[in-house]
């Protein structure tokens, strides 16, 4: 019977931490996005254009040249990404037309 009520005891422990971290986690996800979405406000006030990574030139590069699974991995090594993100980044590369070299 002890034994029982220790484990329950354990298991409601355990579900209200990850309910408080889950709900924490929440709040800071959406601070995150409310001052990305002022900073971008700030940086087009001031008209400032976010910097591109160094790599993505090689991305657009591998991209032209119809190598797509190496442009998904240098766009992983680059940013950071994942998977899903680095392939939906270089369809888009692959669908928007080609505009001027810089």
């Amino acid at each position: 019977m002890t034994t029982l009520f220790l484990l329950l005891a354990l298991i409601a422990t355990a579900s209200w931490i990850t309910s408080t971290v889950t709900l924490r986690m929440k709040a800071l996800e959406r601070r995150s996005e409310q001052l990305e979405r002022r900073l971008g406000l700030v940086l087009d006030h001031f008209g400032i254009e976010e910097p591109e990574s160094a790599g993505l030139a090689d991305v657009r590069e591998l991209v032209r040249a119809g190598r797509t699974i190496e442009a998904i991995r240098v766009h992983r090594r680059v940013t950071g990404s994942g998977l899903a993100e680095a392939k939906q980044a270089v369809d888009a590369l692959t669908a928007a037309p080609a505009g001027p070299a810089q």
